[in-house]
């Protein structure tokens, strides 16, 4: 094996450079070393590169010790090449989509199975090392082989897709029930096929990007609201007999659109807040009190959520394709990558990079 490797390392705020590294150390006990296939750009990468440091630790941080310049990418398919002495669950050759959330297996959320909220929970690609590069290791336990004949291209958005599977499981069952999509960007576009697959009886998607209109419509909504034409809480109840929504998804992280998401639904209806904010919302709690609504939030997923996923790709009941809207090299990956998502955001949904 070469000693040194191409990858994708953030040093500052607009600064990612394409450079030779070393190629990571045999992987320790309990680690695996996978070769990576394809690896996307996630909206968190971007906005450490537009902004960061923002989930990049400036200090060591408390699991994995990393902090500063950093590969970026935890979007990733590839093929497991070495195995710590102690790994019993992948091997040599296996085909894997990895889990981002590296966690302590120790703190409570760890011990009650929800490890993707670990006290020191670390992401691959920001808190540790991460898969734009050719090779990366990390703990075995967060590896999910994929079947053999999966497609690698569709098992790099399987990390994704696990965030709005887990999002719709957490919401209980919603057999035959209406739900709102807030946003039709990777997460938004995920949800959305999950809970078609749920079985939702009517999906209502919320955007404005002509493009993205029509993947939303592609990927199986029934209907497409988008709030400069309409006011869309008046809509929703118009399609509900004039109750709301039994269920929505805010997959955007905007300060208009969480309260939005409550709006959205009935009385008794429930919320699930799936995105990532940057800044607080103003929120009047008394429209929770009066009305039995529920607000849930959800953050990542778990490795049953990867086999879920992987399970309805390969049944063909969702679909990564439409949601694929660029392949790229990584010497590129700043110019048709980063520069790309900022200039024409509307046009793509996932870009995904070949070391």
């Amino acid at each position: 094996m070469a000693q040194t490797m191409k990858a994708a390392v953030w040093h500052a705020k607009k600064d990612i450079r394409v450079e030779e590294v070393p190629v990571p150390a045999a992987p320790g006990p309990d680690e695996v070393q996978v070769e990576v296939e394809v690896c996307g750009i996630c909206g968190s990468d971007l906005h450490e590169y537009l902004a960061g440091p923002i989930f990049i630790p400036t200090a060591p941080h408390p699991l994995t010790g990393h902090f500063g310049k950093t590969i970026l990418g935890h979007e990733f398919s590839g093929k497991v090449v070495a195995v710590g002495s102690n790994v019993t669950n992948v091997r040599v050759g296996d085909l894997v989509a990895p889990d981002a959330c590296q966690h302590c297996g120790t703190c409570v959320t760890c011990r009650e199975g929800r490890y993707n909220v670990c006290e020191k929970l670390a992401f691959t690609g920001l808190m540790a090392e991460g898969a734009f590069a050719k090779y990366v290791n990390i703990p075995a336990n967060i590896c999910y082989v994929v079947p053999p004949g999966t497609d690698l291209d569709a098992a790099a958005l399987i990390e994704p897709i696990a965030t709005g599977f887990k999002a719709v499981r957490l919401a209980g069952s919603i057999l035959g029930k209406t739900a709102v999509i807030l946003g039709a960007g990777t997460i938004g576009l995920g949800t959305l096929q999950c809970a078609k697959a749920a079985g939702a009886g009517l999906c209502i998607v919320i955007e404005m990007s002509a493009r993205r209109k029509e993947l939303a419509k592609k990927c199986g909504a029934d209907v497409v609201l988008d709030p400069r034409e309409c006011d869309v809480v008046a809509e929703v109840k118009k399609l509900t007999n004039g109750s709301g929504a039994d269920v929505s998804f805010e997959c955007i992280g905007n300060v208009k659109t969480g309260p939005l998401a409550i709006d959205l639904i009935r009385n008794n209806g429930t919320a699930m807040i799936v995105g990532i904010f940057e800044g607080p919302s103003e929120f009047n709690f008394f429209s929770l009190s009066a009305t039995d609504k529920r607000v849930i939030g959800t953050l990542a997923y778990t490795v049953d959520d990867f086999q879920g996923v992987c399970a309805l790709l390969n049944n063909g009941a969702i679909t990564a394709e439409p949601m694929i809207t660029g392949k790229i090299e990584l010497d590129d990956i700043v110019e048709k990558g980063f520069e790309e998502l900022v200039n024409n955001k509307d046009a793509h949904i996932k870009i995904l990079v070949k070391p």
